[in-house]
C-alpha cells in the first residue's frame, strides 16, 4: 500500500467538493434567493430593526438571527443565515483561531447585504482555512488543537479539519436544496 498524504487528501475531499458541487451551484444567486424566507418564522441576515430572534448577532446594520438555547424544533434558516454560518462559525473564527485570520465571531461580524457579497465573503473564508490546513503538513495534523476548542482542546487538528469537511458537506447541500426550493415554488406562474 503506499503512503497516504492525509492533508493533501483532507484538502482535496473538502476542495472537490466546494469547487464542483456547492460553488458551481451558486453562480447566479439572487438577493431576492439569498434573502427568501422559505417557511414562517424563518431565521436569516436582517436590519436590527427588524430582528426576529432573541440573541441577533452582528457589528453592522444587519444582523443573524439566533437563540440560546436553540429552540426546539429549530427556526428554517435562509440562504443568508446558512452562508453567515459558514462563513463565520465554520471557517473565519476557525482560521482566526488557529491559523492567524483575521477576527471572525458571529457578534463582530457585518454580515452580507447582498448575494454577490456573501459569496464573495465565502470564497475568501474558504481560501484562507485551505491555505491554513495546508501550512499544518502531516505532522500538524497529529497536534492538539488547543484550548480555541474548549472541551475538544486535546483533539488533534485531523479532527477539526474533519469537522470542518463535514460542516461545509452538510451546509453546502443545505443551501443548494434551498435554492432548488425557491426555484420550484408554487407561486411561480
Amino acid at each position: 500500500m503506499s503512503h497516504v498524504i492525509w492533508n493533501a487528501t483532507l484538502r482535496e475531499q473538502l476542495d472537490f467538493h466546494y469547487q464542483h458541487m456547492v460553488r458551481p451551484r451558486l453562480a447566479g444567486l439572487t438577493d431576492e434567493e439569498y434573502l427568501w424566507e422559505p417557511a414562517p418564522g424563518a431565521w436569516s441576515i436582517r436590519p436590527r430593526s427588524t430582528a426576529t430572534s432573541s440573541h441577533a448577532a452582528g457589528a453592522g446594520e444587519l444582523v443573524m438571527d439566533y437563540a440560546w438555547p436553540q429552540p426546539d424544533p429549530a427556526p428554517v434558516t435562509t440562504i443568508a443565515w446558512r452562508l453567515g454560518h459558514v462563513i463565520v462559525g465554520c471557517l473565519g473564527a476557525r482560521t482566526a483561531s488557529h491559523f492567524g485570520g483575521p477576527p471572525a465571531d458571529f457578534q463582530g461580524w457585518t454580515y452580507a447585504a447582498t448575494a454577490d457579497e456573501a459569496l464573495a465573503q465565502l470564497d475568501t473564508a474558504y481560501d484562507a482555512w485551505s491555505a491554513g490546513v495546508e501550512t499544518l503538513g502531516e505532522e500538524g495534523l497529529a497536534r492538539p488543537v488547543g484550548p480555541a476548542e474548549g472541551p475538544w482542546a486535546e483533539s488533534p487538528y485531523a479532527d477539526l479539519v474533519l469537522h470542518i469537511n463535514r460542516e461545509l458537506i452538510h451546509h453546502g447541500a443545505e443551501i443548494c436544496l434551498l435554492r432548488d426550493l425557491y426555484l420550484h415554488r408554487k407561486d411561480l406562474p
